[in-house]
């Protein structure tokens, strides 16, 4: 067993704040005792603060238009072989009616960064949902916006907004994205929805092109010091229509190790179980749990437009109608000792 790992791995145990070297030493699989530890330590973590429930959220993928280039992502601009779509609020609106007669308290609103969806169509939708349902939260994740455009939208009552950093190296972010977006301006959003008062979510993938132990320590480290309250992780996969397509996926073992990581730096975060896992593992979701996630996110976008909606390929739960997703997903979570709970599922400070 590595001395400084082991060392290291206790300190994160005990709740010590660590340098961006100590994480480097846990940019990595462990051996199997380090992980094994670090894994209880995580779910015992999550369950002081959480219990055994799991939030749930309904996911509602409202565009797969983007202005955006990103090199990994299948909805980038480029990408001529999909057929692009958009939900109108109506349709938005009767997903989640749906979402909440099955016992959805949440809903995610989607969508690559689609001109479409200007501030006066979000907020009077925003406005509509929480009208309606006011015992419900709204999280959106739509991208970078303006800081108007922020506050406009949590003045409407959005709630939390999820923005994944994808990495906190500048130099490894630019070679993942075009030359007109920028790792500080992602940074700057992230920082100004803290501001603003959104309960804000980051997150980043395992295993990207280029990615080291070192730029995942750069990563871990933001966690720490950033404290999202939601943190959204999962393995790269490549998509055929990406010039990232013939890169290899990240590993499932690596994904799963990160997220007891980030669950011993914040024992409250909301870490979701996310769909790329299920894609990489049948059981994937099932994992992340006993790894410390307490959040999944069914899909209760419209069937149709499902397999539109597609990041990476092979994206798993595109076929099932709202109400299966969310039993099968109960049932998963019942099989590894957890409940869905109906809730709105906010952050525990």
């Amino acid at each position: 067993m590595n001395e400084r790992l082991s060392e290291t791995a206790n300190r994160l145990i005990a709740g010590e704040r660590l340098r961006e070297a100590d994480f480097r030493l846990l940019a990595a699989v462990p051996d199997k005792e380090t992980g094994e530890r670090l894994r209880a330590a995580a779910v015992a973590a999550r369950e002081r603060v959480y219990g055994r429930d799991v939030y749930v959220r309904g996911l509602i993928e409202i565009s797969n238009h983007c202005k955006n280039n990103c090199l990994y992502c299948g909805i980038r601009r480029d990408n001529r072989a999909l057929e692009r779509y958009r939900l109108t609020p109506g349709e938005i609106l009767s997903c989640a009616d749906e979402g909440y007669r099955l016992g959805f308290r949440t809903f995610v609103l989607q969508g690559g960064e689609d001109g479409y969806y200007t501030d006066k169509l979000l907020c009077d939708l925003i406005f509509r949902l929480k009208s309606r349902y006011p015992d419900c939260a709204v999280t959106l994740s739509l991208g970078e916006r303006t800081d108007e455009s922020y506050r406009l939208l949590f003045a409407a009552g959005a709630d939390r907004y999820l923005l994944r950093h994808e990495t906190a190296d500048a130099a490894h972010y630019a070679r993942l994205h075009p030359g007109e977006m920028s790792f500080e301006n992602r940074m700057r959003c992230l920082y100004t929805l803290r501001v603003i008062g959104y309960q804000v979510g980051a997150g980043f993938m395992v295993g990207s092109p280029f990615q080291t132990a070192g730029t995942l320590a750069k990563d871990l480290y933001f966690i720490q010091e950033f404290s999202p309250d939601m943190c959204g992780i999962g393995p790269f996969l490549p998509h055929r229509e990406t010039p990232f397509a013939a890169y290899p996926a990240g590993s499932l073992r690596l994904t799963l190790h990160l997220l007891s990581v980030i669950r011993l730096i914040q024992p409250n975060v909301l870490l979701p179980a996310t769909t790329a896992l299920a894609t990489a593992d049948p059981r994937g979701r099932e994992k992340g749990i006993l790894a410390g996630a307490n959040v999944v996110m069914p899909n209760l976008s419209p069937v149709k437009v499902r397999k539109q909606y597609e990041l990476y390929d092979n994206k798993a739960c595109t076929g099932e109608e709202s109400a299966q997703c969310k039993n099968c997903l109960s049932q998963r979570v019942a099989s590894v000792g957890y409940r869905i709970v109906t809730d709105r599922g906010d952050v525990k400070k």
